[in-house]
């Protein structure tokens, strides 16, 4: 499955989610709902990855940790915020750059609409 039909898929369930709970819950809800979710549709699921970091010869082990790492490919950043800012997406841009991956997408849960609380960023991909 090529990562822009993992990204479609994740958008429909975030979407689905959001209109069945609305905003206002936690961070960890919505992310550990989508989870399930998409594990229920075959798709393989990394939580709560911890991401070392080498600076100056040295490695700081478990230096960030990212929401989710979907099919090995796909990395999620999970808000539920009052509105997205270019902190996030920085954020999630550096987490693509450390893990040499090609796109993530911040999802705020927060919103009136899940579309508005969706931005898909990418590090150096073309896509197929």
């Amino acid at each position: 499955m090529r990562v822009d039909q993992i990204s479609a898929t994740v958008v429909d369930e975030a979407i689905r989610i959001h209109r069945e709970l609305g905003p206002g819950l936690f961070e960890s809800v919505y992310e550990s709902i989508l989870a399930g979710r998409l594990e229920a549709r075959g798709l393989r699921v990394d939580r709560q990855m911890t991401l070392p970091v080498e600076f100056d010869g040295q490695r700081f082990d478990a230096a960030f940790r990212i929401d989710m790492l979907i099919e090995g490919c796909l990395v999620l950043e999970i808000k539920a915020v009052e509105q997205l800012t270019k902190a996030h997406e920085r954020q999630l841009i550096t987490y693509l750059r450390l893990m040499k991956q090609p796109v993530g997408l911040l999802l705020n849960f927060s919103g009136a609409t899940m579309k508005e609380g969706i931005r898909r960023l990418v590090n150096n991909y073309t896509p197929a």
